[in-house]
This record gives structure tokens, sequence and C-alpha cells, in this order.
């Protein structure tokens, strides 16, 4: 375990080049990936989520796809369509982008309801039906979408389904002034991640997703778990608690965090570091609450819980 874990943060650190001032990012994102979850990155215009996503995907050796959402984007716009070959008389099938390892997800909230629904059996199933034939997607298979919290005109909102498809929410913010002076004077960050050689290899990948599935996870940290979200679940600020689903995504990406850590353990403090952007995305705020913070409600009822010794 020690030496993939060591591959996986010279990866994270290589990439930290590239994406400046933003470590902690980066670490969420590589948990939700060895956790086999998706990212949904919430944040304005221009702070390099697509860096992000082309940068992650160049220093694991992945392939990447791009989606730009519109509201006139159709699935087949996503999964791919059948094209007839005159000279074969025969159809093809034509893979659509979401056939990369790395898939990035622009502006999601701007494609139709009926659109955004085509990525769910990708994100879940990790497969794809199209004219009533199922296809594989590539493995291994991660989603980064991005939303603009701002602009909402002509964009539709992810349904609570959707959102629990996603392991984590986070945002990437502005970079610090030093950081930022530093890119003025530097070259662009597309042209460092070309120069950027891959740090693991496919096999290598694949032996750190299967090493963070085998993190120990002992009864206590997984009472603590549940402890927490049944807190979520009785609390008169939330309609909907922490869903099964969260549950189990939760206890993935602490062994994950574990993992990152360089133990082949979770703790409980694995649990509150990633909490905080593995819960609120999936919780819905009682009516009279609707103007509370969800991370700080989040954040006072893992206080209320006793963590195991």
């Amino acid at each position: 375990m020690i030496d993939v874990s060591k591959k996986v943060i010279r990866a994270v650190e290589v990439l930290s080049t590239v994406i400046r001032g933003k470590k902690d990012v980066l670490e969420v994102v590589f948990e939700a990936f060895l956790a086999e979850g998706h990212v949904l990155i919430e944040d304005v215009p221009g702070l390099g989520k697509t860096t992000l996503a082309l940068g992650f995907a160049k220093v694991l050796g992945l392939s990447a796809g791009r989606i730009q959402c519109t509201s006139d984007l159709m699935p087949a716009d996503i999964t791919g369509v059948s094209v007839f070959n005159p000279a074969e008389r025969k159809f093809e099938f034509r893979e659509g982008p979401v056939f990369n390892n790395v898939v990035l997800v622009d502006e999601i909230n701007r494609a139709m309801p009926k659109t955004q629904s085509a990525l769910l059996e990708a994100m879940e199933e990790r497969q794809v039906t199209v004219d009533g034939k199922t296809r594989r997607l590539p493995v291994p298979f991660f989603v980064i979408a991005t939303q603009n919290p701002f602009e909402q005109a002509g964009t539709f909102s992810l349904p609570e389904s959707q959102l629990d498809r996603f392991a984590v929410k986070t945002a990437m913010g502005y970079p610090d002034v030093n950081f930022e002076r530093e890119l003025l004077l530097e070259k662009s960050a597309r042209e460092v991640i070309s120069e950027i050689s891959p740090v693991l290899t496919s096999d290598d990948v694949a032996n750190a997703i299967e090493t963070v599935k085998g993190v120990y996870l002992s009864e206590k940290v997984a009472d603590y778990i549940l402890a927490i979200a049944w807190k979520t679940r009785k609390s008169e600020v939330f309609r909907y608690g922490l869903s099964v689903r969260g549950v189990l995504t939760l206890a993935r990406v602490a062994k994950a965090r574990a993992f990152l850590k360089g133990r082949d353990y979770v703790v409980p403090e694995d649990v509150i570091e990633v909490i905080s952007y593995v819960a609120p995305h999936r919780l819905v705020l009682a009516y009279r609450y609707e103007d509370a913070d969800k991370k700080e409600v989040v954040k006072s009822l893992v206080e209320e819980v006793e963590p195991p010794a």
C-alpha cells in the first residue's frame, strides 16, 4: 500500500504545480476518484475548473473528454449515436465524449433535465444504453461536473436524486494573490499541463482503487458514521437526512482520505474531515430553515456525536 500511496501523493504534488494554492481541492478530487465517485464543482467561471480536469487526466495517464452543456444539448451528444455507413451498408456506433476515463461536464445545470438524466446511468452503472444496446464505459470512469452558482436564467437545477450521485461537492475559490501574481508572470497552465508526464500507470490506478476498498473500517468508526447520519435524519433543520448511498459514500471517501494519509485504516478524524463536502449537498433543508448554512449545521451536528476512542 505504501508504494502506490506514495505515487498518488506524488500525482497530487505534481498537479499542485499547475493548480497553485489549491492542494486541499485537489485532494478532495483524488479522494472522490479513489472512492469510485464523481465530483461536482460549484463556482464562478474562470477559476481553473477545466484546467483541473485536464491536468487530473494527464497526471494519471487517462483519456479525457469534455461536454459543454447548453439548453439544446441532446442525450445523443453525450452517449453517442448510430450512423449509417453506405459502404458497409450497416449502422456503426460513434462513441460520444462520455466514452473517456475522465469526463468534464461543464455547466451541467444548463442542460435540459432529459439530457442530465442521460448521465445518471453512466455515473451510477458505468454504462450507457443506446438503441436498446448496453455499452460499457471505460474503467476507470470519473465525472467532474461544474455549475455556476449565479446567472440562473436558462438553467435547470439538478434534482436531489442526481446530486446524490456526486460523491463530493466542492469549490475552487480564488487563488492566493501571490499565486495569482505568479500566473501572470509564468507560462499558462494549459502549456504546463502539456508538459506533464503521467505519474501513475493504468495498473497503478487500478491498484490504488482496489487498495482503497481494502482500507480497514472498524465497527466503532462504522457506528460513528451511522450516529452522524441519524443525527441528520432526526434534525428538525432537514426535511431529508443523509441517504444510505450518502452513508456508504462517506465511508468510501473516508477510506480514500486515510489512504492519502498513508494509513490502511480509518480514524474518526478522516470522517470529520471529509463530511463537509460529502454530506451537505445531499441534505434538504426544512422550509423554515431555508436560509441556514448546511455546512455549518452539519458541523454542529457532528460536534454533538462523541467520536470513538
